[in-house]
């Protein structure tokens, strides 16, 4: 009889190890290398990151030239319908700017490094680079 009570307890704490085991591992991290624009006058880099409802990217944006602003566009291509949708971050002034992007469920993650204005991206831009696709 005591022997099947603690085979009993043993059997009932094992399912409660496995799941508290996920809680404590580390999220799953991406880093993508640095993206010049055409000119070479504008960079970007960072990392995509597994988040509790679905990918962040988190950026750096230099710009090196006092004159325009650096532009990054990120596009994301939608799970559920596969449609695309652009953002844009630019930085105006000399030096490393950050950025910060929360997605839902998307298929992949582009970026694109242009030059431009406070308004838009006017030109100099780079190939697009995917930094994120979904299963691999």
């Amino acid at each position: 009889m005591r022997m099947r009570l603690l085979t009993l307890l043993a059997a009932a704490a094992l399912p409660l190890a496995v799941l508290a085991t996920p809680a404590t591992a580390t999220p799953a991290i991406w880093k993508w290398r640095t993206v010049h624009s055409a000119d070479g006058m504008a960079s970007a880099w960072g990392k995509v990151a597994i988040s509790q409802f679905g990918y962040v990217v988190y950026g750096n944006l230099e710009d090196t030239r006092g004159k325009g602003c650096a532009w990054a566009v990120l596009r994301a291509q939608n799970a559920s319908n596969g449609r695309w949708k652009v953002y844009g971050f630019y930085n105006c002034t000399p030096g490393t700017g950050t950025f910060r992007k929360n997605y839902g469920s998307v298929l992949q993650i582009k970026v694109q490094v242009c030059r431009g204005d406070s308004k838009r991206p006017t030109g100099e831009c780079s190939k697009q680079k995917t930094i994120m696709t979904q299963g691999g």
